[in-house]
């Protein structure tokens, strides 16, 4: 091994004994992920600042507070891959995010005003609270349920399984396609009635769990939070002498997988790396990133003892590369990397994707062969997607691809917003 190399994987790994923190592994602190973020979303870290922009990808803690304005939605995903979405104009609080000695997981969140969808998977006897109004659902097994509240009724659909609801009126089970109606102006009396009545936005919250189950099968890992992503967005490839290596789509020998995204600072934990991909979680949380000649930046699984709040780099890199470092801890606030966080692919009629683009701007399940179209772009150069509604009734059939040649594409446009896409077309010009 030549001089060179040795000194620039000395470099290497001391940069990652700078930027890594210690390990994590014998705290009992968790974070959880915001999976999915449209319209105006809302969070409070806990910081003393009050509530911020929320992006894609940012850390959930114990303590926070999640809040949707009139076009806003979210999604939070648990480690087992449970998933709570919040309906717009909603406020949700994690009081609980903690594990016992025994490794079993405890979730208690609070929905303080609003609408609230929740997949609970009941995996590994992890437990699961929800309040509401005064009631309480306790889960330690799996179900699938929507909860209402306001001031003057609350409301709890089984479209899954079965809960049992406790507030003042005593035990109250609830079983599949059936309706609880709490009065709280009558001490939360119930009605309990045979049926659901369906809202609009039950079919987001139908293909949401749809996407989840089907790109989350076999997975292999010890989490399931941010797998139906990496399934999605890219593919995993036996590299020799690395083993098993994941690779997002759409990305080539110049593609950085640390020039988008931000840091973004928790109390007791200072600050985490958040990537503005879309399946930017769990590469980033865990394993290690390495550069591997031929094929360019490539995630390999592994270190699941802790999470990382700086992603882990080994090996060598690219000439001219600068890991990502930490902020110096003089300020709370959240710090941009590159085009930030909260930046993404505003589809207005069409996108144009490149290698480089590793996904960006492309909404989870929009389109139903991305490795397929992985291979277009990689012929042609380029591919023209068109927008699609994402996780709503008219979204119902996944976009799928169409061959053809046109024009040279025009440059991709960036600004904040919500993704979308559906139908697709190849482009004519050679990368």
């Amino acid at each position: 091994m030549s001089k060179l190399v040795l000194s620039r994987i000395t470099l290497v790994l001391l940069a990652a004994a700078v930027c890594v923190p210690p390990a994590l592994a014998d705290s009992q602190a968790r974070i959880v992920r915001l999976s999915d973020v449209q319209g105006s979303v809302q969070i409070d870290k806990n910081t003393g600042l009050g509530f911020e922009n929320a992006f894609l990808n940012l850390p959930v803690t114990q303590g926070a507070q999640l809040r949707t304005r009139g076009n806003g939605r979210a999604e939070v995903e648990f480690e087992d891959g449970s998933t709570l979405r919040l309906a717009p104009n909603s406020t949700l609080e994690f009081s609980t995010l903690n594990v016992t000695e025994a490794g079993k997981h405890i979730s208690t969140v609070n929905l303080v005003e609003g609408m609230a969808y929740v997949n609970w998977l009941g995996k590994s006897g992890d437990e699961f609270t929800l309040n509401f109004s005064r009631e309480k659902v306790a889960l330690d097994h799996a179900a699938h349920f929507r909860v209402d509240t306001s001031t003057d009724a609350a409301t709890l659909a089984v479209f899954k399984g079965d809960v049992e609801i406790e507030g003042p009126s005593g035990k109250v089970p609830v079983e599949k396609k059936k309706t609880a109606t709490f009065d709280p102006a009558n001490d939360d009396k119930y009605t309990l009635a045979n049926n659901i009545q369906e809202e609009p936005l039950d079919s987001w919250d139908k293909e949401a769990v749809s996407y989840h189950d089907q790109y989350a099968k076999n997975n292999s890992t010890p989490y399931g939070y941010g797998v139906s992503d990496l399934n999605y967005y890219g593919g995993y490839t036996n590299v020799a002498g690395y083993g098993m290596m994941w690779q997002p789509y759409f990305t080539g020998i110049g593609w950085d997988p640390f020039m988008d995204g931000a840091w973004s600072w928790y109390p007791g934990f200072g600050y985490m790396f958040v990537s503005a991909y879309p399946w930017g979680w769990m590469p980033y949380m865990y394993g290690n990133w390495m550069f591997v000649p031929g094929f360019g930046w490539m995630w390999q699984p592994g270190l699941w003892n802790s999470f990382a709040l700086a992603p882990r780099i080994v090996g060598t890199t690219p000439v001219g590369f600068h890991p990502p470092i930490i902020p110096a801890a003089t300020t709370t606030k959240t710090v941009v990397v590159g085009r930030g966080g909260p930046v993404f692919t505003h589809m207005s009629s069409h996108v144009v994707l490149r290698a480089g683009s590793a996904g960006l701007g492309i909404s989870r399940g929009s389109i139903s062969n991305l490795k397929h179209l992985n291979t277009q772009v990689a012929k042609t150069g380029f591919a023209a997607v068109h927008p699609a509604p994402q996780f709503s009734a008219s979204s119902g059939r996944m976009g799928g691809f169409q061959g053809g040649h046109g024009a040279a594409p025009p440059p991709i446009s960036h600004s904040s917003g919500s993704m979308s896409s559906g139908h697709v077309s190849s482009g004519g010009a050679h990368r």
